[in-house]
């Protein structure tokens, strides 16, 4: 009897160690986008992977009891979908690698353990340029607005790479979003383009149709970072897919849990950008998009 298990418990032991690695995914809420995040991350993440997923419920103090529990298993690696799910990570672990997604500027909340790292979901602004160049070659001055409070160290930041290509960037600040009319038209009687820029001060539910109304009026085309501002008349915006940032966060933990990838490393950018472009937008404004140029958009409305 002994003798079987023995076999029984060699048996059982040489399959664990040929499973693959426990993966806990904590995330900050149950969102689609995370939703999406995650569904990506499992599409190229190392495919026999056993997940184990926790959901905050957007509490910071339940998402600090659960990164505890997470410690205590034998979970390999831990994803943090979304900024609460990032800090009770930091907080809680550790000894045990963490990939953030899903997350606004993570230098801004000290994501920077040395067992931590990620994908960044915003666009880095010298590709931005790049784009806004590559569609618009004769554009010099673009106008941004902006709160002072929020991102004004953001801005400062990007000033220099807009001059890289030839940009000449000039913000308009925003106290309070009853301070948008008058910047926005002070923004577009000396601007040949205005750049939108996450602020929840300047973009709200009531003011995103008066600023596109307003610039197309003025014949400004506007540059946006969301499909939807294209469809309500934006020239163009450049946006990540939710599904892209979650699998480029697998291809991560994938060379992560294969040993080929050491901790730290900066937060990586996602590689493909999704473009959009409203056609009824540019002949209205008089702006041509060259048929070469359509193989970098994704939708055209």
């Amino acid at each position: 009897m002994s003798l079987v298990l023995i076999a029984f418990s060699c048996f059982f032991s040489e399959l664990v160690h040929a499973a693959g690695p426990e993966i806990a995914i904590l995330k900050s809420s149950d969102l689609k986008a995370y939703n999406e995040a995650v569904e990506g991350f499992k599409a190229t993440a190392p495919g026999d992977a056993t997940y184990i997923e926790y959901d905050l419920r957007g509490d910071l103090e339940r998402g600090k009891h659960l990164a505890r529990k997470i410690r205590a298993t034998n979970s390999s690696l831990v994803v943090a979908v979304g900024l609460k799910a990032a800090l009770a990570a930091k907080l809680e672990i550790v000894d045990i690698p963490i990939l953030y997604m899903m997350i606004l500027d993570p230098i801004k909340y000290q994501l920077t353990a040395a067992n931590m790292t990620g994908v960044l979901l915003d666009i880095p602004a010298d590709r931005q340029f790049k784009v806004i160049r590559t569609f618009l070659p004769t554009l010099h001055r673009i106008g941004v607005m902006y709160d002072q409070d929020k991102t004004a160290a953001k801005l400062k930041e990007v000033e220099s790479r807009a001059a890289t290509h030839n940009f000449q960037l000039r913000g308009f600040p925003v106290d309070n979003d009853k301070e948008v009319p008058q910047q926005l038209r002070s923004l577009l009687s000396e601007s040949e383009a205005l750049w939108l820029i996450p602020d929840s001060t300047v973009l709200t539910d009531e003011s995103i149709r008066f600023i596109l109304e307003s610039a197309l009026a003025k014949h400004v085309p506007v540059v946006g970072f969301s499909s939807e501002f294209t469809r309500l008349g934006a020239l163009l915006s450049m946006s990540i897919d939710y599904g892209e940032i979650g699998r480029e966060t697998g291809l991560l933990a994938k060379r992560i849990v294969n040993g080929e990838q050491q901790l730290p490393l900066k937060p990586i950018s996602v590689q493909r950008i999704r473009i959009t472009v409203n056609q009824k937008t540019a002949r209205y404004l008089g702006i041509t998009i060259p048929k070469e140029l359509d193989s970098l958009i994704d939708e055209t409305y």
